[in-house]
């Protein structure tokens, strides 16, 4: 195996690493030599720096000054119940589960199910399936595709309706830091709706963790999903997901990440609109304090007319934290007819966090609405006081100020117990800073 070797100790370590540990990999022949390949572009490329624009922001050369040792199927030992402990509240959510440790499928731990065509991308593998590949230059998605291990791939039948969601939990665990690639799909046939909730984790004790996802989302026409993302990894993990999306004629997609106390995640989304009169919500909270560091980067491409996008994403902000937005709407000159707002917003809890946001409107057509909005503000000392005066405590009329300004992210939930869940996963973090 012929590989370039690059400059950092971190990129030289991974290349190495894949050197040593590729024939563990699973996979036949043909899988091996797509890893190859996909390992060889990422030598190439590098880790992305602040050259490379879509990541000026966060540079990952600079970030990443190792990387943890490949993760290729070790078992842990992992109950139920401290599945149920790293979830914390997220454990409330009625869903059918399928649970990743160490970047691996665990089916005594998971409860799929069975009306749903379900496989796990280490059995597609092991069967002689093929690795699937994303058409994309991005640097992180080919160390992926050298290295995952396994991932959901879930399969909704034309006209099946999920009443419960499905819960991907990816979990880390054990004393020993491990890079973990999971590769999860989605497909909607036309007409199905489901619900999918996405959780990374990590045990008590373990080890700070390195991630590496991707999720690929082909929805087909008049079908409808919601995706929640929720990053609750530790603050010394490092997290990095990439989800590409196609979307049918009339189809919807509602989309909400919640990031907080990762202490590097950057979460970056790839959608475009396949089909006329389709609509995309997308929205989202960036939880940080301490040197945490959170990257959400989205690129919308309306390729067809009559197409709707929305985004609304919410910083909140202490101590040194840092929190990137960057959204690029592209209208291609036959979409007319096109509609795309995008709003960023920062609370600003202290001198020393930063909030970079960098809206972009590409537009060829003419016939279109399109705007973007960002602000920056700290805690209204007006309304501190106006709630002081009525004797409520300071650090709880702090948690409610900062409760409300949250709160219209998290109305964009429309199921109500998920809602209920993620706010009091919202309150935690906020309760955190008064322990």
């Amino acid at each position: 195996m012929t590989v370039a070797i690059i400059k950092t100790k971190a990129e030289q370590g991974i290349v190495a690493d894949f050197a040593a540990h590729a024939q563990r990999l699973p996979g036949d022949a043909a899988t091996g030599k797509t890893r190859t390949e996909a390992m060889a572009a990422f030598a190439r490329a590098g880790l992305p720096h602040r050259r490379v624009e879509a990541w000026k922001y966060t540079d990952l050369r600079v970030a990443l000054k190792a990387f943890a040792p490949i993760a290729t199927g070790d078992q842990a030992q992992v109950s139920a119940a401290d599945v149920d402990e790293a979830l914390g509240s997220l454990a409330a959510i009625d869903a059918d589960r399928l649970v990743f440790v160490n970047g691996c499928y665990r089916r005594e731990l998971s409860t799929p199910k069975p009306q749903v065509n379900l496989f796990t991308l280490g059995e597609v593998l092991r069967s002689g399936g093929a690795l699937p590949a994303l058409k994309t230059d991005e640097a992180v998605v080919s160390l992926n595709g050298a290295l995952a291990t396994d991932g959901a791939v879930i399969d909704i039948a034309e006209g099946e309706k999920l009443a419960k969601p499905i819960l991907v939990i990816a979990i880390a665990a054990g004393a020993s830091a491990q890079l973990t690639t999971l590769r999860h799909a989605i497909k909607l046939g036309t007409g199905a709706t489901a619900t999918v909730i996405e959780a990374h984790v990590t045990l008590t004790g373990a080890a700070a963790s390195q991630s590496n996802s991707v999720l690929e989302i082909s929805a087909g026409d008049a079908a409808g999903l919601t995706h929640v993302l929720v990053g609750l990894e530790g603050n010394a993990a490092t997290h990095i997901e990439t989800i590409a999306a196609t979307l049918g004629a009339r189809t919807t997609l509602n989309s909400f990440q919640l990031t907080a106390s990762t202490g590097l995640a950057r979460n970056q989304m790839f959608t475009r609109f396949a089909g006329e009169h389709a609509k995309l919500d997308i929205s989202g909270l960036m939880l940080g304090r301490g040197r945490d560091h959170i990257d959400t980067t989205l690129v919308i491409d309306h390729a067809v007319p009559h197409c709707e996008s929305r985004e609304l994403f919410k910083a909140v902000l202490d101590d040194t934290a840092r929190a990137v937005f960057q959204g690029k709407v592209i209208v291609r000159p036959d979409a007319q007819k096109t509609d795309g707002k995008q709003m960023a917003k920062a609370l600003m809890l202290s001198e020393g966090c930063e909030f970079d946001s960098k809206p972009e409107l590409e537009i060829y057509a003419d016939d279109v609405v399109c705007g973007h909005g960002a602000t920056v503000a700290e805690i209204d000392p007006a309304m501190m006081f106006y709630l002081r005066s009525r004797g409520i405590p300071k650090e709880e009329a702090r948690v409610m100020l900062i409760e409300s300004f949250v709160g219209e992210a998290l109305e964009k939930i429309e199921n109500e117990k998920l809602r209920e869940v993620l706010s009091e996963v919202t309150r935690i973090w906020l309760s955190a800073r008064q322990a």
